[in-house]
């Protein structure tokens, strides 16, 4: 049992735990899983009131900040205790075309190269986590929610909303994966 914890998931046993979590929180209370509604729930704690958007009463959403907390402290749980000590393993196709742009460090989770405070501190890391992370979170409040809410619990419940955001991420994931981020990287 220890050996399957240690190992990452198949998928056909992460996807329907991953699942199992809408019809729980609908049965528990009703509840709508996201995770970027726990942001603004954050930000009306502690913002003063006189915000419009932030006023409203957040409290009825704490079950919506301790799911958060939750999935905080496992993610701490799994890198610090469960971490596999071997290398990421990607196809020999990858490696040879992340060489091309100078990424070659395949020991971590996320290569070294992008994802370092290093890197942050470079014009590139710059606009990679830093413009990239607000663009990420203003895509979030335009389409309304997150990947969580809308392609989880929104395609779940059958949204049409949720639909249409999900293609529109799956879309700019693939524009920014194969077009954007090789022209970043080549700079």
């Amino acid at each position: 049992m220890a050996e399957f914890i240690m190992q990452p998931w198949p998928w056909y046993v992460a996807g329907p735990l991953i699942g199992l979590i809408v019809p729980v929180l609908l049965i528990i209370g009703n509840k709508s899983f996201g995770i970027s509604s726990s942001l603004r729930h954050i930000c009306a704690a502690v913002v003063p009131s006189n915000i419009a958007f932030f006023r409203y009463d957040w409290k009825k959403e704490i079950w919506n900040l301790f799911f958060v907390s939750g999935i905080l402290a496992g993610g701490f749980i799994a890198v610090q205790i469960l971490t596999n000590p071997d290398d990421v393993q990607i196809s020999p196709q990858l490696a040879e075309e992340l060489k091309k742009y100078g990424i070659n460090n395949f020991s971590g989770l996320v290569p070294v190269q992008l994802f370092s405070w290093e890197n942050l501190f470079t014009l590139k890391g710059l606009f990679i986590i830093v413009f990239g992370g607000f663009l990420v979170g203003f895509g979030t409040r335009y389409a309304g929610g997150c990947t969580s809410g809308h392609s989880i619990m929104g395609l779940s419940t059958l949204q049409m909303p949720s639909l249409i955001a999900t293609c529109c991420f799956m879309a700019g994931g693939f524009i920014a994966a194969n077009f954007i981020l090789p022209l970043i990287l080549i700079l």
